[in-house]
C-alpha cells in the first residue's frame, strides 16, 4: 500500500517538476516579449504627430502598433497562463504534502498494528482463559458432586438390596462369613 502512495508521490513530483519546466519557458517568453515590447516602445519616443509624418511611415507605425497590441494581448495571455500554472503548483504542492503526511500516517498506523492486534488477541484471550477455567473450575465441581452422589446411590442401592459388605470386627474372629452369590449372573 506504501509502495502505491510512493508512487503516486512521485508522480506528482515528477508533474510537478515538468511544470516548473514549463513555468520557466514561459518567463523566458515573456521575458522576451517584454524586451521586444521596451525595444518597440523605445524606438517609437521619437514618435510625432501624423500630420506631419509622411504616408509611407504612417503605415508602418500603424502596423507597429498593431503588432504591440498584438505583443501586449501575448504578454495578458502568458500572464494569465503563468497565473493559472502557479496557482495549479500550489495546488499540486499542497496535495503533495497532504498525501505526504497521509501517506506517514498510514505507514505509522501500519507499523503499529501487529502491536495493536497483539494487545487485542491477549484480551480476548485472557477473557476465553478465564472462561475456560471457570469452566473447568464448575465442571470439577460438578463431577466431584457426581461422584458424591453416585457413591451415595450405591451404597443406598447395597442396603436396599442386602448387598452390604460384611463388617469384620475384631470379637467374631472364629466365625464364618457368608459370601453373597449372584447367582447365575
Amino acid at each position: 500500500m506504501s509502495q502505491m502512495q510512493k508512487l503516486n508521490s512521485q508522480q506528482l513530483q515528477i508533474e510537478v517538476s515538468r511544470l516548473n519546466e514549463e513555468l520557466q519557458m514561459r518567463e523566458q517568453l515573456i521575458q522576451q516579449l517584454s524586451q521586444e515590447l521596451f525595444r518597440l516602445v523605445k524606438g517609437n519616443t521619437s514618435i510625432v504627430p501624423t500630420s506631419t509624418v509622411p504616408e509611407r511611415y504612417q503605415s508602418q507605425m500603424q502596423s507597429l502598433k498593431e503588432q504591440l497590441n498584438e505583443v501586449e494581448v501575448q504578454v495578458d495571455f502568458y500572464q494569465q497562463q503563468i497565473y493559472e500554472r502557479d496557482a495549479e503548483i500550489y495546488n499540486l504542492r499542497h496535495s503533495v504534502q497532504e498525501l505526504t503526511d497521509r501517506s506517514q500516517m498510514l505507514e505509522q498506523v501500519v507499523q503499529e498494528l501487529p502491536e495493536v492486534y497483539r494487545q487485542k488477541f491477549s484480551e480476548r484471550l485472557a477473557e476465553v482463559l478465564e472462561k475456560v477455567e471457570s469452566l473447568q473450575k464448575e465442571n470439577r465441581q460438578l463431577h466431584a458432586e457426581l461422584q458424591s452422589v453416585s457413591y451415595r446411590l450405591a451404597v443406598r442401592n447395597r442396603r436396599a438390596n442386602g448387598l452390604d459388605l460384611p463388617a469384620f470386627g475384631t470379637s467374631q474372629s472364629n466365625s464364618s462369613v457368608e459370601m453373597p452369590t449372584f447367582g447365575n449372573a
